[in-house]
């Protein structure tokens, strides 16, 4: 399935306009939740290259989901009195459903960045991997590192 383009700018500011308008209704841990990530966004679209503030951002997308999920049940009003606190709650939940395609789209720009998911299935056992450090001569490890050039075949060349 392909993902249609969407400048990061784009949800910011859709994200930005839901957020402004559910802090009608819900204040505090919300709005600091929200405009810290949205913040991280910022950051996102001033470094275009940057594999760190994308990944920052869709990081806090996702955390912003279970949290936005916590602050409304919460602190969702029994009783609302006015049409703007209807109006807040509903922007509120629609900026909530908009988020998980909102991280689609952002984890479809970090992997346009050349960033990874690195999953280490290893993390607590041992590793497959022993060392990254290959040597220069050849692919092989010595099975002597103290051998002298005479014992691996090599002749030495006098200058």
């Amino acid at each position: 399935m392909e993902l249609p383009a969407v400048n990061l700018k784009m949800i910011l500011l859709v994200h930005w306009l839901l957020t402004t308008w559910g802090c009608l209704v819900f204040l505090g841990p919300y709005a600091w939740a929200n405009f810290t990530i949205l913040a991280l966004g910022v950051w996102a679209v001033a470094q275009r290259d940057s594999i760190d503030a994308i990944s920052m951002f869709l990081g806090g997308l996702v955390a912003t989901v279970f949290l936005d999920i916590i602050h409304i049940s919460m602190f969702y009003p029994r009783q609302m009195d006015t049409g703007a606190e209807h109006f807040g709650a509903g922007m509120a939940i629609l900026n909530l459903l908009l988020k998980p395609f909102s991280c689609c789209l952002v984890y479809h720009m970090y992997r346009e960045r050349g960033g990874e998911l690195q999953l280490h299935a290893g993390f607590y056992g041992s590793s497959q991997e022993h060392s990254a450090y290959q040597t220069i001569d050849s692919p092989e490890v010595p099975s002597d590192p103290f051998a002298g050039p005479e014992s691996k075949g090599h002749t030495p060349q006098g200058y």
